[in-house]
């Protein structure tokens, strides 16, 4: 049967035993559990206290899911010949342990009582509380989920610091009783005292959907697995990054290096990204293969300057080659092709992505990331406003005072379109006169920032 078991300072510990298990097994079962010497252990029930430790716990009534509450007799061995021994129906409480106002304790350093032994240290001792966390990794995993601060004290094998933490944590808990008491004798149709009453009422509802979450979705309080697969541009492996939310597929500028494709960036197409961060964009790669397995696939890169991971798929190529993303399967379907490649499993995950997605921004970061954006802008802005020449032809440097000797219905014909003289003109001397290209080159730049 299941028996729960609780003490005074409110340590809760719960056991599965035989209702034919005598109460002296039953003691030195809770002393492995929680540290205490069996021969100072009192157990009681519904206020009851259980003085013959032959009997069988089904022999007092005690039925399965009761609650015991075990009672630490300092120094007082439970016998039954004790002088010590109390009558029925009188609980077994240490009234020598309760300190009196003004009056010294009379207990020694060492702790002795009576017959001179040292006396056990209480169970809401540091140290013993530091003990039994050691003692048992079971409470020791719930002590890092749930009091991180204690955890990282206990684990630091500093006891000063533990008994600091401990303290502390301690008596913020009284003081928080202490206002729950002032609380109730408080005025009720108060303001303040309505708005703590409704934070109070809150914190409930919220540590109850909590326990609802981990009684019937414990999953959810998992980390979940992002979803890559296996690679390779220009025949260097990559682990992309599969992104149905991001509009457009990127790379990173350090693995556009690595995959000898920085040579196909136009950066006429340089800009900002901006979503959950924000990242300068270098330029694009127009054209590139993907090769996924045996398939060989077209896809563009828009490169960026600081970008962790290598290569993000976007909606783009997954929409352009009908990718549906099967996650009963674990798969990527590549729908103009048929072909399945399951995504990785954690362990295959690149470093970054085991690291990064339990980072949070750091406070540098946040606070440089809107002067960041105002600086790319305004750099962005001034290089539109200040055209230069052609990045495929350098060394041509065209200004208003050359002469054009560009035929007039040309010319024109490129200013129709919606540019400026002097711009056609530059473009112009830059293709060495071939319209097509002047036109196609304006048209480029006239998309190089966002409107």
């Amino acid at each position: 049967m299941h028996i729960t078991v609780t003490t005074l300072s409110d340590q809760i510990f719960s056991l599965d035993v035989s209702e034919d298990l005598e109460l002296e097994n039953f003691k030195a079962l809770c002393e492995f559990e929680i540290g205490i010497s069996a021969s100072e252990i009192a157990i009681l029930w519904n206020g009851r206290p259980l003085h013959d430790d032959k009997r069988s716990l089904k022999s007092y009534g005690i039925k399965d899911g009761d609650m015991l509450l075990l009672q630490h007799m300092h120094g007082v061995p439970q016998t039954p010949h004790s002088p010590q021994q109390p009558g029925p129906g009188v609980p077994l409480i240490d009234f020598g342990s309760i300190n009196i106002p003004g009056q010294p304790q009379a207990q020694g350093p060492s702790g002795a009582s009576g017959g001179g032994a040292r006396r056990p240290l209480a169970p809401d001792d540091p140290e013993v509380i530091r003990q039994m966390l050691l003692n048992s990794p079971h409470e020791l995993s719930l002590l890092k989920e749930r009091n991180p601060p204690l955890a990282d004290a206990l684990l630091s094998g500093n006891k000063e610091r533990f008994a600091e933490v401990f303290n502390k944590q301690r008596q913020e808990k009284v003081e928080k009783e202490r206002e729950k008491i002032q609380l109730m004798n408080a005025d009720p149709f108060d303001p303040n005292v309505q708005s703590v009453i409704a934070e109070e009422i809150r914190m409930k509802n919220v540590e109850s959907n909590m326990e609802s979450a981990i009684e019937f979705a414990p999953e959810s309080f998992g980390q979940v697995v992002m979803l890559y697969i296996d690679c390779k541009v220009n025949g260097h492996h990559v682990k992309a990054f599969v992104d149905s939310g991001a509009q457009m597929t990127i790379m990173s500028q350090e693995c556009a290096e690595r995959c000898n494709i920085m040579r196909l960036v136009d950066q006429r197409w340089a800009g900002i990204a901006k979503g959950v961060g924000t990242q300068k964009i270098i330029g694009r790669v127009h054209l590139g293969q993907i090769q996924i397995g045996n398939d060989f696939l077209q896809s563009s890169f828009s490169i960026l300057e600081d970008q962790p991971m290598d290569m993000l798929l976007g909606l783009d190529m997954l929409k352009r080659h009908q990718c549906c993303i099967d996650l009963k399967k674990n798969v990527l379907i590549i729908g103009t092709t048929g072909t399945e490649t399951r995504f990785l499993s954690e362990s295959e995950l690149p470093e970054q992505a085991r690291l990064n997605f339990n980072q949070a921004m750091s406070p540098k970061s946040q606070l440089t990331e809107d002067a960041q954006l105002a600086e790319a802008i305004a750099k962005s802005q001034k290089e539109a406003s200040q055209p230069g020449p052609s990045s495929d032809n350098k060394t041509v440097t065209p200004s208003a005072s050359v002469k054009p000797d560009f035929p007039e219905e040309v010319i024109q014909r490129l200013v129709r379109n919606g540019f400026t003289r002097e711009e056609v003109l530059r473009e112009l001397a830059a293709a060495n006169g071939n319209a097509d290209k002047a036109l196609a080159a304006l048209f480029a730049k006239s998309f190089q920032l966002p409107k």
